[in-house]
C-alpha cells in the first residue's frame, strides 16, 4: 500500500473538519476524492502534506507513519501538492517558478533534464519561460503549477481542484495531462469538484460529505451510482 489514511480527525479551532476519514491508494493509481464545498477534500490533502495537524488518526506513506512530520520532510519523501487556486509565484518568471519546484534537488544536470522534460510536456511554458507567472492565463498558470510540482520528482502527486475556473476545453486538456503523468508512473490523489471528469480518469473514488467518507468504489461504479448521479453529476 502506498498511502493509508486511517480515521483522520482534524479540527480548525472548534470546527470539526474531518470526522474519521479513512482511505487508501496503491502504487500507480489515480484515486479521486469528490464532494461538495466544505466536505473536507482540501483539508484531507493539507493534512497529508503536513499543513494541518490531525488531532488523531494516522497517515502512513510507503509503510512509514508521516502523520506528524513537517511539510518539508513530507516533500522529501516524494509527496508533492499542487494547491487549489494554483498559488504560483506571480512576480517570478515561468522558469524561476519551475526552478523553485526543484529546490530540494542540487544536481544541476538533473534539473536541466527535468526542465526539458517539463517543456516537452508543456510547450506553452517553453514559449513563456521568461514571462512573469502572474501575467499568464488561468490555464497556463494551472499548467505551470502542475509542472512546478513535477520538478520535485513526486512519487505521489496531490492535485487540489485542477479544473477550477478553467474553460471546458482547458479542463479537457488538463485532465489529459493528468492521465499522461499517471501513465508515466506517478500515483495521483485528485480532489475535484467536477466529479464527472475526476471519475472518468480515476481508478477508484471516495465520496466525502461533511468530513466523512460516505461512499467508495471503483470509479466506473461510482459514475453509475444513483446517489452520485443525483448529487454530483447533475442527474435527477
Amino acid at each position: 500500500m502506498m498511502l493509508e489514511v486511517n480515521n483522520l480527525q482534524v479540527y480548525y479551532g472548534a470546527i470539526h473538519a474531518l470526522k474519521g476519514i479513512s482511505f487508501h491508494l496503491t502504487q500507480g493509481e489515480i484515486v479521486a476524492l469528490i464532494g461538495a464545498n466544505g466536505a473536507g477534500k482540501s483539508t484531507t490533502l493539507n493534512s497529508i502534506s503536513g499543513l494541518n495537524r490531525p488531532r488523531s488518526g494516522s497517515i502512513v506513506f510507503e509503510g512509514e507513519d508521516i502523520t506528524h512530520l513537517p511539510p518539508q520532510d513530507i516533500v522529501r519523501k516524494g509527496i508533492i501538492q499542487v494547491p487549489e487556486g494554483r498559488k504560483i509565484f506571480a512576480p517570478l518568471t515561468v522558469l524561476e517558478n519551475l526552478e523553485m519546484g526543484a529546490y530540494i534537488h542540487n544536481d544541476n544536470a538533473q534539473i536541466e533534464s527535468d526542465l526539458e522534460m517539463v517543456f516537452n510536456r508543456f510547450p506553452r511554458l517553453r514559449e513563456r519561460r521568461k514571462q512573469l507567472g502572474g501575467t499568464l492565463s488561468g490555464g497556463e498558470q494551472q499548467m505551470l503549477a502542475i509542472a512546478r510540482g513535477l520538478m520535485a520528482h513526486p512519487k505521489l502527486l496531490l492535485l487540489d481542484e485542477p479544473s477550477m475556473g478553467l474553460a471546458p476545453i482547458l479542463v479537457e486538456q488538463i485532465f489529459e495531462i493528468i492521465r499522461d503523468i499517471n501513465e508515466q508512473g506517478t500515483s495521483i490523489l485528485l480532489v475535484e469538484q467536477n466529479a464527472q471528469m475526476a471519475l472518468s480518469i480515476a481508478d477508484r473514488g471516495y465520496v466525502l460529505e461533511t468530513g466523512k467518507t460516505v461512499l467508495e468504489g471503483e470509479a466506473q461504479n461510482l459514475l453509475e451510482d444513483p446517489m452520485v448521479i443525483s448529487a454530483y453529476l447533475g442527474g435527477h
